[in-house]
């Protein structure tokens, strides 16, 4: 595929952001929120992290693994309860 394709993609497929979700058990204020977001900074990847009471959406590359987002969260001094994979989302052509 030509580099200079008007309105295509040459990035590979699996190089686009993946959405997940992540279920929080334990937090229950504004400083937990501040705790998870500051860890979730810290992983490689992780490009964006919104996070609220008890929820965490964290935008990524693709390359970062559950564990290490439990990891992190688990530093933070928190539980994940589960993780959902919401998408992938697609470039911006």
């Amino acid at each position: 595929m030509p580099t200079d394709a008007v309105g295509k993609s040459c990035e590979p497929y699996y190089n686009c952001r993946m959405v997940t979700t992540a279920k929080i058990d334990g937090m229950s204020c504004s400083h937990c929120v501040r705790a998870v977001f500051t860890a979730l900074g810290g992983v490689d990847g992780v490009s964006r992290a919104d996070v609220s009471i008890g929820q965490a959406i964290i935008e990524h590359d693709g390359s970062v693994t559950k564990e290490a987002i439990r990891e992190a969260i688990s530093i933070a001094g928190y539980e994940v309860a589960d993780f959902r994979d919401d998408r992938r989302t697609l470039p911006v052509v």
